[in-house]
């Protein structure tokens, strides 16, 4: 099936330019990769629109394969963020029509809570591939932080004409150092006795949200729970 969905993508991303993420490419790409119809729905039951998250999909996981891959010891963790967000665009670039017009697509009411979900989710892979360890409200907060740095670089991106992208390089520097100014704030008001007195109730709630459990694996039904 993953064969396949690659097959798919591949055969539609020359339609998309012209016709979008649209059923007339879906259409296109099941001809393109010689399929059937029913096999192309068994692949992706929405048709186009999930033909557009499988897209994104891809791209994030092989940015996790060369985070994994490379060796980031020797640099800082705002610069490893950054790094990671630089090499998911640069996986992009060579479709980034299609990006623009999955764009178009997510920004539809209808369609605004899976884009939204494709944004998280990058997030989400940056974080676990940089090893976040975080089980407690910082889990949903980082990538929070995160998918709004990712989200307003591509529309930076999508519209750089300079040399090598370099004006959203320095777009996205400029976004992480305003992150790591709030971070700061958070640290100066933890270390203030007022401040921190008057956030104890507030901190007191938050610290009962947990992380989502995940599955170790994803073929595997079910999800258990120390009961520690």
């Amino acid at each position: 099936m993953d064969a396949l969905k690659d097959r798919m993508i591949d055969a539609a991303l020359p339609h998309v330019a012209f016709d979008g993420w649209s059923a007339a490419t879906f259409r296109k790409a099941v001809e393109d990769a010689h399929v059937t119809p029913a096999q192309g729905r068994a692949a992706f039951p929405r048709g186009a629109i999930d033909l557009a998250l499988a897209f994104h999909r891809r791209g994030d996981a092989e940015m996790v394969q060369r985070l994994r891959g490379g060796d980031l010891t020797d640099m800082r963790f705002r610069d490893r963020i950054a790094h990671a967000v630089r090499l998911r665009l640069e996986i992009a670039g060579d479709n980034r029509e299609a990006v623009r017009r999955g764009i178009t697509l997510f920004a539809l009411p209808i369609h605004a809570a899976d884009g939204a979900a494709a944004v998280w989710g990058t997030a989400d892979a940056i974080w676990d591939a940089l090893g976040d360890t975080s089980q407690d409200v910082n889990w949903y907060t980082k990538r929070a932080t995160l998918a709004g740095v990712y989200s307003s670089t591509v529309l930076y991106w999508l519209g750089d004409q300079t040399e090598g992208h370099g004006a959203t390089w320095d777009f996205l520097d400029r976004r992480i150092d305003d992150v790591m100014q709030i971070e700061k704030m958070k640290a100066q008001v933890r270390k203030s006795p007022i401040l921190s007195s008057l956030m104890a109730g507030p901190n007191m709630i938050l610290n009962q949200i947990r992380a989502p459990i995940r599955p170790p694996r994803g073929d595997l039904p079910g999800i258990w729970r120390d009961p520690s």
